[in-house]
């Protein structure tokens, strides 16, 4: 009985493990798909004349480093 209930906890513990880093990658993800939205809003509003060029570079700057710390999936969705 203790075999089966230390497998059962294995288990257990390696779905909280998985499911712990699956929250992770959306969130990740949530937070590229947030970058490339201020990317986009500062690129537009550069183009308008209501932005700046330094607000582009600062978002670019931002979006470059959350691929450099979580890669570039969220680019591909």
């Amino acid at each position: 009985m203790a075999g089966f209930l230390d497998r059962a906890k294995e288990q257990a513990q390696r779905g909280i493990a998985q499911g712990k880093e699956k929250m992770e990658e959306v969130q990740a993800q949530r937070a590229g798909n947030d970058l490339l939205r201020r990317l986009g809003a500062a690129y537009y509003a550069e183009q308008n004349g209501t932005g700046s060029a330094q607000e582009v570079q600062r978002a670019l700057a931002a979006v470059q480093e959350h691929v450099a710390q979580n890669g570039d999936g969220f680019l591909k969705s």
